[in-house]
């Protein structure tokens, strides 16, 4: 069976995306265990990712225009060659430089980081808008493909991370890495197919803003739903997890970075297969636009139930017990499930909002919301855990849940 040009342009698209989230999710986990192990409190782990959030902020606002004029090709390379520049940059870290100069350093570092994750990704989700099928619901399979397989391969990032930091080192680590993504980005760019728009040279900045009252209340909702997940993901649970789980000692740490890793590797894959079966979990082929629209209210309404349980079980029972942290773990499973449809549906009501035209411009200005979510929950996870503890980070995302089910359910049918 002959494959369509499309779909290999999408391929190598995937693939190209798959690389880079791989060091994306090692990168994190490589930066929270190590710079937790030199002494680094709740707030000043959450202030290394701050520029990396605010990053994606800025980024997203403009490549949405970039890749309108310039041609999406342009930007998914360039997210890929300042990964690999970020990877690089950070193997220079000295462990000689005090705490204010480390921290300004992996700041900057990471903001580089945050500009190269955010371009890949508009040029990635834009172009399943242009190369997937128009019947059959071929959009919302091929957008929870690439969400979920993604997602997937970050969570094998996390573990990866947390095994060459316990195996080598963090600048061995990060220049291998650097290394690796440097072959792949080569191979993308001569295993290229055409298929994706040039650019346009009449694209103004000014379209970035959206006239679409729906975009711009799926926009609202995103940054809310991802601002609820990053609350207690960046930094509340792998630190509760570190001081539950480490005695101190270099082997009991070592034992700790294993075990967090691969919590947040699971937790991330498992979030990324869920997403890949959203469509035949949700059924999308054969329900109304007035379908679908009512159940993205009834799972953000349904997700922000897990995390206010979760956080009174924390508060009522604040001494760790095997039985407590098995319970937490199987509770933010749970979590992820409901969050991965929810996601997944997000990423198809963004394309199916939009049109072809518009398509970079107004994907950008919704991953734009999200990065400001993420940004959002990077601070308050920092600032929540150390207030508060884990009790105070799992309330908040179910408040900012809340909040993503109030944009939600503004959404109006068009059809």
């Amino acid at each position: 069976m002959t494959r369509p040009a499309g779909f290999t342009a999408y391929i190598t698209v995937t693939a190209a995306y798959w690389a880079f989230m791989l060091t994306d999710g090692a990168l994190r986990m490589l930066v929270l265990l190590h710079f937790h192990t030199l002494g680094f409190s709740p707030v000043q782990l959450a202030y290394l990712f701050v520029l990396y959030e605010i990053a994606g902020v800025a980024t997203n606002l403009s490549a949405g225009w970039i890749a309108a004029r310039f041609g999406l090709t342009s930007t998914l390379y360039a997210g890929l060659s300042l990964q690999v520049v970020a990877l690089l940059a950070l193997a220079q870290l000295n462990s000689a430089w005090g705490i204010t100069v480390s921290v300004v350093f992996v700041m900057l570092v990471q903001g580089l980081s945050g500009v190269a994750k955010d371009l890949a990704k508009m040029s990635s989700k834009s172009a399943v808008k242009i190369l997937a099928p128009t019947s059959g619901g071929g959009l919302f399979r091929w957008v929870a493909l690439l969400t979920g397989s993604k997602n997937a391969v970050k969570g094998g990032g996390f573990l990866l991370g947390a095994v060459l930091l316990a195996v080598f080192g963090f600048v061995p680590s990060v220049l291998v890495m650097a290394a690796i993504l440097f072959v792949i980005l080569i191979g993308v760019a001569i295993g290229m197919p055409k298929g994706l728009p040039v650019g346009r040279k009449d694209a103004k900045f000014s379209e970035v803003f959206s006239n679409n009252r729906n975009i711009n209340w799926l926009s609202a909702a995103r940054l809310f739903l991802f601002g609820a997940r990053d609350v207690w993901f960046v930094v509340g649970i792998p630190i509760y997890f570190y001081a539950v789980l480490s005695d101190g000692s270099e082997a009991g740490n070592r034992a700790a970075f294993f075990m967090i890793g691969t919590f947040m590797a699971l937790w991330t894959i498992l979030y990324g297969i869920v997403q890949g079966w959203a469509p035949r979990l949700l059924k999308t082929a054969t329900r109304t636009e007035a379908q679908t629209l009512d159940q993205a209210r009834h799972l953000a309404g349904l997700l922000m139930i897990v995390p206010i349980l979760l956080a009174a079980l924390v508060w009522f029972a604040p001494i760790p017990t095997p039985a407590l942290t098995a319970t937490i773990v199987l509770g933010l499973l749970v979590f992820g499930g409901i969050f991965a449809v929810n996601s997944a549906l997000h990423s198809y009501l963004i394309l199916s909002f939009t049109s072809a035209r518009r398509v970079t411009m107004d994907v950008g200005f919704y991953y734009m919301a999200n990065a400001a979510g993420r940004l959002v929950g990077t601070l308050l996870s920092g600032f929540t855990y150390q207030m508060g503890g884990l009790p105070l980070c799992l309330f908040t995302a179910g408040i900012m849940v809340g909040l993503s089910w109030v944009g939600v359910s503004r959404l109006r049918d068009g059809s």
